[in-house]
This record gives C-alpha cells, structure tokens and sequence, in this order.
C-alpha cells in the first residue's frame, strides 16, 4: 500500500461524503469527482474500485 494512495483514498472519502446528499448538480459533481478521486486511490493500493452511486450508502 502507497502512502499516495492511501492519501487519494481518503481526500476521496472526505470529498464524497461532504458532498453526497447535496441536492444541486454542483454538489452531485462534486461527490462523484470525491469518488473518482477514491477510486483512483483504491486501485493504486490493489484494491477493488467503490461501483456503487455517491451517496447509496453501499459499499
């Protein structure tokens, strides 16, 4: 596991999760990029990316 990643994954979290339950488009972007920026984390460290929308609570 990369420090990097690790970093991504979790700026990623923070982004998301301040962002998902906004109800604009601007804060749906925003959550998406927040997974997107998670995601990217996620695979740098091996692990399976998140599939699932911001914002569903699934994991």
């Amino acid at each position: 596991m990369s420090i990097e990643g690790k970093a991504k994954e979790a700026a990623g979290y923070v982004k998301e999760e301040m962002n998902e339950h906004g109800k604009s488009p601007e804060s749906q972007k925003k959550a998406q990029e927040g997974r997107d920026l998670r995601n990217e984390g996620r695979i740098e460290d091996g692990k399976p990316p998140k599939t699932s929308e911001p914002g569903t609570g699934t994991k």
